[in-house]
C-alpha cells in the first residue's frame, strides 16, 4: 500500500522534511517513489510546499496520507480540494486555486528561521591591521 509520508532530512537538531510517496513497509528515511513536497517546521510560520497535481494523482490512485501529512494537507486545503475533485469539479480550476493560495501564503510569510530582532554581540569588532 502506498503512503504519503514525511522523510526526515537535515542536520542533527535541525529537522527538514520531504513529503514523499513510499510503500508502507519501506523505512522512514529509506526508499521512496517520488518527492511531492517539502515541510520546514523551523521557519516562522512553518513552510509547507506541495505539488498538488501529483498529490491528487496519488490520492486518486489509493495512496493514504499518514496522520502528520494529513494534518499538513488539511491545513493547506489540499484535502478539501481533493474532496471537491472527487465530487466532479474540474482539476484545472482546483490547481489554479491551489497556486493562488500558495502564492498568497508565500508573499505573506518571510520564511525566516530567525526572529526579526537582531541583537549584535557585545564583543568588539576587530579592526583591520595597518600596514
Amino acid at each position: 500500500m502506498l503512503r504519503i509520508r514525511l522523510r526526515r532530512v537535515g542536520a542533527k537538531k535541525q529537522p527538514l522534511y520531504r513529503i514523499v510517496i513510499a510503500e508502507n513497509e519501506w523505512p522512514r528515511d529509506g526508499r521512496f517513489l517520488e518527492i511531492i513536497g517539502r515541510y520546514n517546521p523551523r521557519t516562522t510560520p512553518e513552510t509547507v510546499e506541495v505539488d498538488e497535481a501529483r498529490a491528487f494523482h496519488f490520492l486518486k490512485n489509493g495512496a493514504q496520507p499518514t496522520e502528520s501529512v494529513a494534518q499538513l494537507l488539511k491545513k493547506l486545503g489540499t484535502l478539501g480540494r481533493f474532496d471537491r475533485l472527487q465530487k466532479g469539479e474540474a482539476a484545472e480550476v482546483l490547481l489554479a486555486e491551489a497556486q493562488a493560495a500558495a502564492a498568497a501564503t508565500k508573499s505573506a510569510s518571510s520564511g525566516r528561521t530567525r526572529p526579526d530582532t537582531f541583537v549584535p554581540s557585545k564583543k568588539a569588532k576587530k579592526q583591520p591591521k595597518k600596514k
